[in-house]
């Protein structure tokens, strides 16, 4: 019998030695926290309960692989499990456009032009490529939390919840990203807007 006293590390230890309780215990452990985190993404029960049984089959077949690292903790490293199959489910249904890179998704492919001559459509264009480079170059707690929010439009709760952050911070990250994104456009003489 598995005490719930265990760290997840020694859960995961006990499971590696051959113990299925043990993954049973670290399942019940975190199962609401991860539930949770995947609904916010994918809105829809159905969906989310899909992605969870997805999230601990790759879960137990990362653990029996061989392939988990304990440098983190087993939690952050079971969420962005749970991030990754929930963005895989849109991409997979192509109701979350991806950016032509086919790795990040591009926000701006969900707005629709208002003006329609070529010239225009240009213009948006390139300001939507320069935007989306621009951000690469945040530091990577301010890119991580725009992200978050701008292209999975995630709460400022449930960013400080992911990311282990009071929900000032994960304000002010956002703050300055948008700050630092202003700054480089002027920097680089990028134009941001139609006008």
């Amino acid at each position: 019998m598995i005490k719930t006293h265990l760290s997840d590390e020694q859960l995961v230890s006990q499971y590696l030695s051959g113990s299925e309780v043990a993954i049973e215990a670290l399942i019940k452990r975190h199962e609401q926290r991860i539930y949770s985190y995947i609904y916010t993404i994918v809105k829809d029960e159905h969906i989310a309960n899909d992605v969870f049984q997805d999230t601990f089959i790759k879960i137990v077949r990362t653990l029996k692989g061989g392939k988990y690292n304990e440098e983190g903790k087993f939690i952050n490293w079971s969420m962005r499990i749970a991030h990754n199959l929930s963005i895989d489910h849109f991409r997979h249904k192509k109701r979350m456009p991806l950016s032509r890179g086919g790795e990040d998704y591009d926000i701006f492919d969900t707005l629709d032009l208002k003006e329609e001559s070529t010239e225009d459509k240009l213009i948006y264009s390139q300001i939507k490529t320069d935007i989306v480079k621009l951000v690469e170059y945040l530091p990577n707690d301010q890119k991580e939390v725009l992200k978050m929010r701008l292209y999975f439009e995630m709460s400022f709760k449930d960013i400080a919840e992911e990311t282990n952050v009071s929900i000032n911070t994960a304000l002010g990250r956002m703050r300055y990203a948008l700050i630092n994104l202003r700054k480089m456009a002027i920097d680089k003489k990028i134009q941001l807007t139609m006008a």
